[in-house]
């Protein structure tokens, strides 16, 4: 969610940039809001730059919440292992070899999901009914939480 979150919110400065460059009197100012504005309206090149935001901050954030040294560090002290990996620096660069790759298909699935109601809004032509990657990815959660909860109270009621 947060790099959905960050994609968006740097998406949406050109469009506060293009208001008050039109609110100038100059020129230059005017200019620069129309190419803002016609970068908001062109739908192809605001969706790849939201794909592309949305892949590269995903991989930042995970690099920023997940840190393979002390993972490592934790296996280490808790004196597990990794099978055929020795312990220390050696297990910290297959965690992190192990995390780019899981980031790699995650960046796509999240950066697909994010564009996925812009593509439908171009190939349906309607942009009244429009549900976002990031309402399908809340309501996702919602209902897999709800199952898991149903799920223990069926359990705690069998014993």
């Amino acid at each position: 969610m947060i790099p959905l979150i960050f994609a968006s919110s740097l998406l949406t400065l050109p469009q506060i940039f293009a208001q008050i460059a039109s609110l100038t009197k100059s020129s230059v100012m005017t200019s620069i809001g129309n190419v803002l504005t016609q970068f908001q309206n062109n739908h192809l090149l605001y969706g790849i730059a939201y794909f592309v935001l949305v892949f590269l901050f995903t991989y930042f954030y995970a690099a920023t919440v997940f840190d393979a040294d002390s993972k490592a560090e934790q296996i280490q002290k808790a004196g597990g292992f990794i099978p055929g990996v020795r312990p220390g620096a050696a297990t910290a660069d297959f965690i992190g070899n192990i995390l780019s790759r899981i980031t790699f298909f995650g960046a796509i699935f999240l950066a697909a999901i994010a564009i996925l109601p812009l593509i439908l809004q171009n190939a349906t032509g309607n942009t009244v009914f429009a549900i976002g990657g990031t309402s399908v990815l809340i309501a996702v959660s919602v209902v897999i939480d709800l199952i898991k909860k149903l799920s223990a109270q069926a359990t705690m009621r069998e014993y």
